[in-house]
């Protein structure tokens, strides 16, 4: 016969890299858009990738501010993937991004404003000064 005896596991899987504990305490964005963490043990290593979307027709996109974009039946559904692959752009992680502002044509827009409100401002200063003459008169 066969004797069978029941009792919890005492196995315990270990598995040690070399490293001890660690916490993240920073991370890295390449390129291609892998987030490679770095660890207070001393270890680096990759977490995640930041996706990219492509789409057939760009301009079928509707703007839905501040900076942001939804997709239509005229731009096509996404086409997702890693970036720097099938036409995807690459990721340029630590910089900002600078204006797309013509600054020129903000500066002309000033200008035309600002003249536009000394005109209106010297239209008020005349009119007061023509009441006061008439006021002048009338006594």
């Amino acid at each position: 016969g066969i004797t069978q005896f029941a009792a919890p596991s005492s196995a315990k899987a270990y598995e040690q890299d070399g490293y001890g504990m660690g916490y993240l305490q920073s991370f890295t964005v390449d390129s291609s858009g892998i987030i490679t963490g770095e660890y207070t043990n001393g270890k680096k290593a990759p977490i995640a990738q930041v996706a990219l979307g492509t789409f057939v027709n760009n301009q079928g996109l509707v703007a839905g501010g501040d900076n942001t974009f939804s997709q239509t039946n005229n731009s096509g559904i996404a086409n997702i993937g890693a970036a720097e692959t099938g036409g995807r752009g690459k990721i340029t992680a630590g910089t900002l991004e600078m204006s797309n502002v013509d600054l020129a044509e903000q500066f002309t827009d000033m200008i035309v404003t600002q003249r536009g409100f000394q005109a209106n401002s010297r239209s008020i200063t005349t009119s007061d000064q023509m009441l006061q003459e008439l006021l002048a008169l009338k006594r």
